[in-house]
């Protein structure tokens, strides 16, 4: 896929990904932005920040505040006319309403973008890798073995499964045997449809039928 200038369209769009820990997520979310060149807003990068604040402060508290920066980051961007990628678990319903307001307040359009591996023994696989790159102790707060992510699941209680409405949501097997430009071009291919892009990448059914788990819109 080339880098060129993409059209959305008539507004601005609010890309918003989700997806639980060592998804692919991020590595999706980083390569849409810079097809789409719009800011990308990770979660991360705010909840990365809060260290000073962890020991007198509760975790909710500081994954609260996390997400609210983020959402005051992308009003920002969206004022401006432009479209944003927002990197986060988009974990609880709330999350979402959240989104859809922002999306109403700002006459901006709004898209789900959910990474669920179903590979699980490379999802396993990948987070624990990157749990050992990051020995530096710079992501603290996420889990970086297997039995963290199921620990931080039972937490999560199912709150992470919850009806879109009419938000269109794309969901993607990150761990499908396609390169991750193939994967790439058929999530641009998504908010082209959905968005009234003008224009879209082509993608071959083959590769849809081994990436996509579902589509609703």
């Amino acid at each position: 896929m080339n880098q060129e200038q993409f059209t959305i369209g008539q507004g601005p769009v609010i890309i918003a990904m989700k997806g639980h820990p060592g998804s692919g997520k991020s590595t999706l979310a980083q390569s849409i932005a810079r097809v789409l060149r719009c800011p990308l807003i990770d979660k991360d990068d705010v909840r990365d920040s809060t260290s000073p604040l962890e020991p007198s402060t509760p975790d909710r508290l500081l994954n609260a505040l996390s997400y609210d920066v983020i959402w005051q980051i992308a009003s920002t961007q969206l004022r401006l006319g432009l479209s944003v990628v927002l990197d986060s678990p988009l974990s609880r319903r709330s999350h979402l309403d959240s989104l859809r307001r922002l999306a109403a307040s700002s006459a901006a359009s709004l898209l789900v973008v959910e990474c669920r591996p179903r590979d699980h023994s490379e999802w396993r696989r990948r987070l624990e890798r990157r749990g050992l790159g990051e020995s530096d102790g710079s992501s603290w707060h996420k889990p970086s073995t297997w039995q963290d992510l199921e620990r931080l699941l039972e937490e999560y209680d199912g709150c992470t499964n919850y009806e879109f409405g009419d938000v269109p949501r794309m969901v993607v097997d990150t761990t499908a045997p396609v390169g991750l430009g193939e994967m790439v071009a058929a999530v641009v291919e998504f908010i082209a449809a959905h968005a009234g892009g003008g224009h879209s990448h082509k993608v071959s059914n083959e590769v849809s039928t081994r990436m996509y788990i579902g589509c609703n819109s």
